[in-house]
């Protein structure tokens, strides 16, 4: 199924993403409720133990909670030097044509697996990794081969899970093979496709801007490692539900984190977005889309370990548990309980708490101004994430100046995606053909 992402509260180097000197001190929130008290009085912990280098069990959780190896140092393999580079540059590249080859239905030149330096959420050096897919045919169009970065509702915990890591086997998992008609698409017309791996390495399902990083420094590493055929091209950033939120990220964050991106970035189109953490958090919990929302929640500790000290015995088993390498196809069908994200905290009101609050506050992204135009679309009868939430996000953005458009599709979640997806690939399509920016804003009074 399609997934989304969503908001309710890091084998790997020691636990250094506790945020900023000087972040603000650790929130209140309510003491437990009598069921949250009687799950850990009866559940006991799971066997963690403490970290041999600190000693501390909340670090021995957070490496207890991360993704497993997938076994290729690509995905794997923190280099050492990580603080000596600049985000963007190229750590590793591999030669994928034979895999990837073998799900496209247009003949292709090449396909490359890069792996390069990126940015944590809390602003620690990380890496990330993508699939750059070059078509066979030349590009006869104006100026250098366009390219089309397609960010994949990737919405798993797992590294296996990932566009770079199974395309590149030849067998991607159900929640790529959805959206593999997009990557089809844009290479008929020319386009090189780029799929950024944009959860980072520690797989943070829904984290905006480890996604944000993760798709600007992929932009970078084209660039500086083809600078021939793509360090003048034209970019434009496509996705949808999860992956949606790491387009939009993108877009917001070019300014202040990748400067540079300004002028090669043309567009950016996002459908089923999620910019109301808090409304859409509460909107899943307890019901048959609770999955996700747990999912999400195990997802976002790994980059904001404070989570980690408001889970129970219950959710720690969980966390530890082979769940945390589902894929997208899984952690929906998890919601069929209707397990409440109460269940699995030590804090009563779990979504209105003091730490919910905060990560909503460290994840929020709306006073940012988009760097490049605007598509934007979503369902009219999404019951999950709030319609109103994505016209809001377009006034915005017209108010500050930027192109946009917003089209209200027929259906839900799902629907939309497949009634929005005509017009928002033809609009990129002139964008990366250079067509200047329609602009639908209204009219300032």
């Amino acid at each position: 199924m399609v997934s989304t992402g969503c908001l309710l509260l890091g084998g790997q180097p020691a636990l250094a993403d506790e945020g900023p000197p000087g972040a603000p001190p650790a929130p209140v929130n309510p003491g437990p409720s009598p069921l949250q008290s009687w799950i850990d009085n009866t559940i006991p912990a799971p066997p963690i133990t403490p970290s041999q280098s600190t000693g501390d069990d909340r670090s021995a959780l957070w490496h207890a909670v991360l993704p497993s190896s997938s076994g290729d140092p690509m995905f794997d393999a923190w280099p050492g030097n990580l603080a000596d580079l600049a985000p963007g540059d190229l750590i590793d590249s591999r030669d994928v044509t034979a895999g990837v080859s073998t799900l496209m239905t247009t003949p292709i030149r090449q396909a490359l697996l890069l792996k390069f330096r990126s940015t944590s959420a809390a602003g620690a050096p990380s890496f990330g990794t993508a699939t750059l897919i070059v078509p066979a045919a030349a590009w006869t169009g104006p100026g250098s081969r366009p390219v089309q970065v397609n960010t994949l509702p990737i919405n798993a915990l797992g590294v296996k899970c990932t566009p770079g890591y199974a395309m590149s086997r030849g067998r991607p998992d159900s929640e790529v093979n959805t959206f593999l008609p997009t990557i089809w698409t844009a290479l008929d017309q020319g386009f090189a496709v780029l799929l950024p791996d944009h959860e980072g390495p520690r797989m943070s399902y829904a984290e905006p801007k480890v996604a944000g990083h993760v798709v600007l420094d992929s932009i970078r590493a084209v660039r500086s490692t083809l600078p021939d055929e793509f360090h003048d091209s034209r970019y434009a950033t496509a996705g949808y539900s999860g992956g949606a939120i790491a387009a939009y990220a993108a877009a917001m964050m070019v300014n202040e984190y990748a400067p540079e991106l300004s002028g090669a970035l043309v567009g950016t189109a996002a459908g089923g977005l999620v910019t109301d953490y808090s409304t859409v958090a509460h909107r899943l919990n307890g019901n048959i889309a609770s999955g996700i929302l747990l999912a999400v929640t195990l997802a976002m500790a790994r980059e904001h370990p404070d989570i980690l000290d408001y889970m129970n015995h219950f959710a720690q088993w969980l966390a530890t548990s082979p769940l945390k390498d589902i894929c997208g196809e899984a952690d929906g069908p998890l919601g069929a309980v209707g397990i409440p994200v109460e269940v699995a905290a030590d804090i009563d009101h779990t979504l209105d708490s003091g730490i919910a609050d905060e990560i909503y506050r460290q994840t929020e992204l709306t006073d940012q101004t988009s760097a490049d135009p605007l598509f934007i679309y979503h369902g009219a009868h999404d019951i999950w994430i709030p319609y109103e939430s994505a016209q809001q996000m377009f006034r915005q953005q017209c108010e500050r100046g930027v192109p946009a458009i917003f089209r209200t599709d027929p259906g839900e979640h799902i629907i939309a995606m497949l009634t929005g997806f005509t017009e928002a690939t033809d609009w990129l399509g002139r964008r990366l053909r250079g067509e200047p920016a329609p602009d639908e804003c209204p009219t300032p009074h």
